[in-house]
């Protein structure tokens, strides 16, 4: 199966192409579902589609959000869908990635060469519905989180066989059937269909009998309120195998919000899964990254959401990334993103190798003065010895203090 990974900008991209994403997917400047992951500019689209294929990954762009009138006429702020769709083409992408059934005619008639693939925003849930967007000119359908293994597995034996179908394997899920939510709007006047969800259901919640205000009831036993109507993470890290028998040909890791410590952890996690290693082995990786508590969402059955769920949860915190080592003198530079002290255990990962650790001793700036800790100097370079080898592009991690979970 293809591993998709998420893409919020060029730190993220050069992540998920390090670590062995075989495509990724992301926003240009407009339409897109995650407008606190920033986007790419239309040259920085055409520089990130020209390095995505330089490394044989394929690029995706999500043009997913609900369109109005506005966005395909022009009054918008902004250049028309069409404009857009034309400019995606132009830098290289290689599918766009629609919300709605005007973005898939649009796409279709400006931008002919590129693929369609149909959002789970769309909802596709069965066959019939998967041959209409097939038949609208889609070559893939981002399946519905709704459903189960063995439902998917009859909608690929009916759906047309050249028809890909993509399902999310991994991060948050949404209260919302496909997404399509309205508490945002509601609450903060910031559409979650139109790519500022404020994520009102990670709040906490109390309940309140009218005749009694002011009384506040927890809805789980739990005296720091409740987080109902948020889900847990999705994981299918161990049945990435009952994916592939029900016919999914591409696996969607969620977090075009998150950070590129998230997507090389998770994608290194998937891609040694994908090529073999056994995925109870990578179990911990998983916890390495902040998250919810895991659970395999609709694909055995309805979701258990019995526990208080709002906690993040993680063991690992991101030092920084490699810039490049000198082998023969055994000595690595990062760029720092969290303080490191000498004698702390520091952990690397690697693409494709076991974790590897070592004590962290004196650290230098690149101006050779040395120092016991770093403190919160982040973005500041600094080089430290290594016993092994080192790639540029490689982490350094160390554990995760309580107060640091984020």
């Amino acid at each position: 199966m293809e591993l998709l990974a998420p893409v919020g900008g060029p730190e993220q991209l050069k992540a998920a192409i390090h670590f062995g994403a075989d495509a990724v997917y992301l926003a240009g400047d407009r339409f897109g579902l995650r407008q606190n992951a920033g986007g790419f500019a239309p040259d920085e689209l055409a520089r990130a589609c020209a390095l995505a294929h330089e490394h044989g990954v394929a690029v995706h762009v999500a043009a997913n959000v609900l369109m109005h009138e506005d966005d395909l006429g022009g009054t918008a702020e902004g250049m028309p869908l069409e404009a857009y769709l034309a400019q995606v083409a132009e830098a290289g992408a290689d599918a766009v990635i629609a919300g709605d059934l005007g973005t898939i005619a649009v796409a279709r008639r400006v931008a002919p060469a590129l693929e369609v693939h149909a959002s789970t925003q769309l909802s596709c849930a069965n066959h019939e519905a998967a041959r209409v967007l097939y038949e609208l000119g889609c070559s893939r359908v981002v399946l519905a989180r709704e459903l189960s293994v063995a439902e998917i597995a009859r909608l690929r034996q009916q759906a047309p066989a050249d028809l890909e179908l993509e399902a999310f394997a991994h991060g948050a899920m949404c209260m919302a059937v496909s997404g399509r939510c309205l508490i945002s709007s509601h609450l903060n006047a910031r559409s979650a269909n139109r790519g500022a969800c404020t994520q009102p259901c990670r709040w906490t919640y109390t309940l309140e009998e009218e005749q009694r205000p002011g009384i506040h009831f927890p809805i789980v036993e739990d005296a720091r309120g409740t987080s109902i109507l948020s889900s847990k993470d999705l994981m299918m890290l161990d049945h990435l195998d009952d994916l592939a028998r029900a016919g999914v040909g591409s696996i969607k890791i969620e977090g075009r919000a998150k950070g590129a410590y998230y997507v090389a952890t998770v994608v290194n996690a998937y891609r040694q899964a994908l090529d073999g290693a056994d995925p109870q082995g990578l179990l911990g990786e998983l916890d390495a990254v902040s998250h919810r508590p895991y659970h395999t969402g609709f694909y055995y059955g309805a979701p258990d959401q019995t526990d208080a769920n709002r906690e993040y949860r993680q063991v690992k915190l991101l030092v920084g990334f490699v810039n490049g080592g000198d082998a023969t003198a055994g000595t690595v530079d990062f760029t720092l993103r969290n303080r490191v002290t000498a004698g702390q255990e520091l952990e690397v990962l690697s693409p494709g190798q076991p974790v590897r650790r070592f004590t962290c001793g004196r650290l230098y700036n690149l101006d050779q003065e040395a120092y016991v800790s770093t403190g919160n100097r982040n973005g500041e370079r600094y080089r430290i010895e290594a016993p092994f080898p080192i790639g540029a592009g490689d982490i350094l991690r160390r554990a995760c203090e309580p107060h640091e979970v984020r």
